[in-house]
């Protein structure tokens, strides 16, 4: 069977669009996020087990592809967007317990994988239109700099970043507004939540759209989600040939995405286990799953600033996947860590074992912790460096953290960003006249 997988909304409506399509466009046009009409199922022969990410990552998403123009080009296309490790680490002082590294990419984020990802897939994508392609992003510390650097210098394509003003740490912001040439980063006077409602309403603006051809990067885009499976299906299916035991993931999440990816994996049938979820201060997910009714609500700034998220986009996909309360509640875990406790993490794990986390994983490494003696062979998933929050960490552990020659490599370049107001039609005006 060759027939192409096709994609709707998650509100509702039925555009019978194949994965080219949905890359390109980023949203679906009722607003809603593209999701397949159903996911495919895999077995686990269909995979070789000695393959690389690559080679996973190929065989995961060809059912999403298969009978579109993409299909015969997608193994270049993962070969070329993963060609870094992400190693399943042992955690020889935690039991059973492994750490999921996603940080050896360019950006020293494990976003490096869906924007790469992308990049490669718009490297391909025909289009009749002679206007480059305004790619906007909206970031909460880590998608942006992903993003930019898989895009940088790419013919016909502009990228706008939007990140929050003061709500990033130094380098990452300096990450953000150090490339040029074809990427703007905006420094948005207000939340993430903000910057990425005002990526929205452009997206959704139809005569912006006729203008100029606008998608998006973030994870609300599938061509960003759907590589992030792959490493969580290589993880697992490695645990597996090794244990003959599913891998239980702890995975730290803002905006869902990530988290969105595992879960996907999971129910197309590979080995993961349990699922749960380390958010930070921002306790939408964690009140909802604790039985509360799914109430979005403002942003407020954390240590774990790159999961700063009050209304996290990727909660429609859920709700898609697991329409009924109960059943997605039966499906997942989530965990509200305070800063307060993400510094003793930090502290903790620096003087006793000689670990060194990011903010963000230190939210996981909590859940962990608090779980003391357990069988369950759990995956911690390591989201970023720690180098790009040395202003948060070095002061915690007294010490400093050897940048990766990447990051050190943008850190060198000068960087500036353009102030923006937490607007829908101040981004607009902007786009309008910056861009035209």
């Amino acid at each position: 069977m060759n027939e192409p997988l096709h994609y709707r909304s998650t509100r509702g409506a039925r555009h019978g669009a194949c994965v080219d399509e949905v890359i390109a466009a980023g949203l679906a046009p009722d607003g809603g996020l593209y999701v397949p009409e159903a996911l495919p199922s895999l077995e686990l022969s269909a995979f070789d087990p000695d393959g690389t990410l690559a080679d996973t990552a190929t065989t995961l998403l060809y059912p999403f592809f298969r009978g579109t123009a993409m299909a015969e080009a997608l193994p270049v296309i993962c070969r070329e967007a993963l060609d870094f490790p992400v190693p399943l680490r042992p955690l020889p002082r935690h039991g059973d317990a492994s750490m999921l590294e996603l940080f050896h990419g360019p950006s020293a984020a494990f976003k490096d994988v869906g924007a790469r990802f992308l990049a490669a897939c718009f490297r391909r994508l025909r289009r009749n239109d002679a206007t480059p392609l305004t790619i906007l992003v909206a970031t909460s510390g880590d998608t942006g700099a992903a993003v930019a650097a898989a895009f940088h210098r790419q013919p016909g394509v502009r990228v706008v970043i939007l990140y929050p003003d003061g709500r990033v740490s130094p380098r990452q912001a300096h990450q953000l507004g150090c490339f040029g040439d074809n990427v703007q980063a905006l420094r948005v006077a207000g939340s993430f939540d903000d910057c990425q409602r005002m990526v929205k309403a452009a997206l959704n603006d139809a005569a912006l759209q006729a203008s100029m051809p606008l998608s998006s990067a973030n994870s609300i885009s599938l061509g960003r989600l759907l590589p992030q499976m792959s490493y969580y299906a290589h993880a697992a299916m490695g645990w597996w040939q090794r244990q003959r035991s599913p891998l239980n993931l702890i995975v730290p999440t803002g905006n869902l995405g990530n988290a969105l990816a595992a879960v996907w994996v999971r129910e197309m049938g590979l080995p993961i286990g349990e699922i749960q979820l380390a958010c930070n201060a921002n306790a939408t997910l964690s009140d909802y799953f604790d039985g509360e009714n799914y109430t979005p609500r403002p942003a407020i700034p954390t240590l774990a600033n790159a999961m700063d998220v009050g209304a996290p986009s990727n909660f429609e996909r859920l709700r898609w996947t697991f329409p009924r309360d109960y059943e997605l509640r039966m499906q997942l875990r989530a965990t509200s860590v305070d800063d307060d406790t993400i510094r003793q993490t930090i502290v903790w794990h620096a003087q006793e074992h000689g670990e060194v986390f990011c903010p963000h994983t230190a939210t996981a490494m909590h859940v962990l912790d608090r779980m003391g003696a357990t069988d369950l062979p759990w995956a911690v998933v390591a989201t970023a460096h720690p180098a790009k929050f040395e202003s948060v960490v070095e002061p915690l552990i007294g010490r400093h953290v050897e940048v990766p020659p990447a990051l050190q490599a943008m850190l060198q370049r000068p960087a500036s960003a353009e102030p923006l107001p937490a607007d829908d039609e101040a981004l607009k005006h902007w786009l309008g006249y910056q861009l035209a």
